[in-house]
């Protein structure tokens, strides 16, 4: 796996790994206090875009040391990770989607729905636990 930096893979999949389990924490005040609380709002969409992002640059990082293509969007990266068999093709669907959202963060962030917000947290994170799992494995080749 020379190709791979593996100490800078670490690193972003331990950064990932961090903000999960303070999004998590989040999770667990509840949907109210997560709503009712616009510092607990604006900490959780930053966390959830660092985490994201984090994860894009773990992807970018592998598409093109390995696979040799530059993605044409976030979104792509994660497809091509899952076409070249890096993460299983399920994963890459829902991480495509993920960057989408992340995309919509940024860019039209006053059309964010809180209340989706609070439910990627709940839901879609463990989606980025299993992208910590898949690189490792392949990283470990």
């Amino acid at each position: 796996m020379s190709e791979v930096d593996v100490d800078l893979v670490n690193r972003r999949l331990v950064e990932i790994k961090q903000l999960l389990g303070e999004l998590r924490n989040i999770v667990e005040l509840g949907l109210e206090k997560f709503l009712s609380n616009s510092y607990l709002r604006d900490a959780a969409k930053y966390k959830l875009i660092v985490a994201i992002e984090a994860a894009i640059s773990v992807c970018n990082h592998i598409v093109v040391r390995v696979v040799k293509e530059i993605p044409s969007s976030y979104s792509d990266c994660f497809i091509i990770l899952g076409k070249h068999g890096i993460i299983s093709q399920y994963l890459a669907e829902k991480l495509a989607y993920m960057a989408k959202f992340r995309n919509m963060f940024v860019h039209i962030y006053w059309k964010v729905d809180d209340r989706k917000v609070y439910e990627i947290m709940r839901k879609d994170i463990s989606d980025l636990e299993e992208f910590i799992e898949e690189v490792k494995k392949y990283v470990s080749k």
